[in-house]
């Protein structure tokens, strides 16, 4: 997947340009963290949480003919949990103070979902087509080893040239 280095960047910046996020996970759709800004918060059942809930958006999008998925928000009492898919191979959870401007949630959370989907489709295309030329490359055989063949001169041949006619008589 894309370095951690990368996506843990995005995450800042997303949280420098909103700063009533309380915290910020990227995760792969098969729940693993890719990185994580969640200070006082457990990025592995978070990750594990937002890939159960995507499962369920994506069908209730697919049900309701609503298209692929996009964007789920949760409002609690205490504020907003946001999950934003971030290309093909990822998702990203932001959560957010109640008085977070709604909005700007949103706008900031698409943008750095697409850049997150950026990145990480990019890593799993180079890692796909590097598995794709390493399978298509031909073995190489192991180069045979091979001793030198001599030749033994023949003897000349000696033929008599005598007249062999067969006759026949009948």
């Amino acid at each position: 997947m894309a370095s951690e280095a990368e996506v843990l960047d995005e995450l800042r910046r997303l949280r420098a340009r909103v700063p009533q996020l309380t915290g910020a996970l990227a995760a792969g759709v098969d729940g693993l963290v890719l990185a994580q800004d969640t200070p006082g918060i457990e990025p592995e059942r978070v990750a594990a949480l937002t890939v159960t809930a995507l499962g369920v958006a994506m069908r209730m999008a697919d049900a309701t003919g609503q298209g692929d998925f996009r964007e789920l928000l949760v409002r609690g009492v205490y504020g907003y949990v946001a999950t934003y898919a971030a290309g093909r191979g990822a998702v990203l959870t932001v959560l957010a103070q109640d008085r977070v401007n709604v909005g700007r949630l949103l706008l900031e959370g698409r943008r750095t979902g697409a850049r997150i989907g950026e990145l990480v489709d990019a890593e799993a295309a180079a890692t796909a087509e590097a598995a794709e030329q390493a399978d298509a490359a031909p073995a190489k055989a192991p180069a045979k080893t091979t001793t030198a063949r001599t030749r033994t001169a023949r003897a000349p041949r000696t033929t008599a040239t005598t007249n062999a006619r067969t006759t026949t008589e009948s």
